[in-house]
């Protein structure tokens, strides 16, 4: 750790402030061309779990759907500090492991999907649609958590992604990119999110 590092960490320490306990990142499939770009994410995890959160989920936005298969093995081979889950745009199985991988699956395929399937269970007599509710949608998420803070590197624009579950999350938008991106850039994000006063939508 560098010597700007070492302050960081220090006034992380010293100022006390609340830490996310779900971060979750958000990457693109360019970005992982790059070289060392997974062992930027091996880091990453470290980081988060070195600074308190417990989850991490990281969005990876594809533009060619055939990338799928040799991101998801690429994944595979990942030493992660905790148990890794990964889904794409065929699961429908939920993501529950303190690591949780999207490639390509869309916020708004997964809340599409949600719905359709509850919108069965009314159609089959087993839900009334009056009884149905926020939870009643979060059951049928691939990724049902909703991340504290979200890290958007490169650019200052979201892509489709968890736009049911972040919509109470601090978003954290950097320039660096992804390659680029370093332990320092971590622990800034830590800190804007200690310095902001959440409302969760009051």
């Amino acid at each position: 750790m560098g010597l700007y590092d070492r302050y960081l960490a220090a006034r992380l320490r010293y100022e006390d402030d609340e830490r996310p306990d779900h971060v979750a990142v958000i990457i693109t499939e360019r970005d992982l061309l790059e070289q060392g770009a997974y062992d930027t994410l091996q880091d990453a995890f470290d980081w988060a779990f070195e600074y308190g959160a417990d989850r991490v989920t990281v969005s990876v936005s594809v533009l060619d759907e055939a990338a799928v298969p040799t991101l998801e093995r690429q994944f595979d081979d990942i030493d992660g500090p905790r148990p890794i889950a990964v889904r794409t745009p065929d699961d429908d199985l939920p993501a529950d492991a303190p690591i949780q991988v999207n490639i390509g699956l869309g916020g708004k395929h997964e809340f599409t999907a949600a719905v359709r399937t509850l919108a069965t269970a009314v159609r089959d007599g087993d839900v009334e649609p009056d009884a149905i509710d926020a939870d009643d949608i979060e059951e049928h998420l691939v990724f049902p958590k909703e991340p504290d803070l979200v890290i958007k590197t490169g650019a200052e624009r979201l892509s489709d992604f968890m736009i049911w579950q972040s919509v109470y999350s601090e978003l954290y938008f950097t320039d660096v990119n992804w390659r680029d991106f370093r332990k320092r850039d971590y622990l800034r994000a830590l800190r804007e999110y200690g310095r902001r006063n959440r409302r969760f939508g009051r």
